[in-house]
């Protein structure tokens, strides 16, 4: 199998243009979606969605790692399958399960929230990470046609 070498510029650069995805995505999901439901859930006996700047940093270290994870996952993907529906599908998922899915459970486990929660910002959670590895996809076959 002909495998090609890993260009840590490349993948930088589409890190970081895919990041503007998962940063917006991940501030509208936690804004309309999470903080609302969680402030149902706890119902007053803790403030959800104080932002502070160390909360802000926090978040932007988040987001970056998600970035970081679904484009490298995508470009092994890619170098197995190819770059197509097959690659963008399975890193989307496997960054969603392997991050945000693993976090719920962990939420739901300890009891600092429900299933039904989880279920919700899973599935929008999923959604953004096909579409992160959509973009990435994109931008790796543009660099390839140069």
């Amino acid at each position: 199998m002909e495998t090609t070498k890993f260009n840590l510029k490349q993948f930088v650069i589409i890190t970081l243009i895919t990041s503007i995805w998962i940063h917006i995505a991940e501030v509208a999901r936690a804004i309309l979606v999470a903080f609302p439901l969680m402030e149902e859930f706890f119902a007053g006996r803790i403030p959800i969605g104080a932002m502070e700047v160390s909360n802000a940093l926090i978040w932007g270290v988040w987001d970056t790692l998600l970035a970081i994870v679904l484009v490298f996952i995508f470009w092994l993907c890619s170098e197995v399958f190819g770059n197509n529906f097959k690659a963008i599908f399975i890193a989307g998922t496997t960054t969603a399960i392997a991050t945000i899915g693993i976090f719920w459970i962990a939420t739901v486990n300890t009891g600092l929230g429900t299933w039904s929660t989880a279920a919700i910002l899973f599935s929008i959670a999923w959604l953004e990470m096909i579409i992160g590895a959509w973009i990435a996809s994109k931008l790796y076959s543009r660099k390839q046609k140069r």
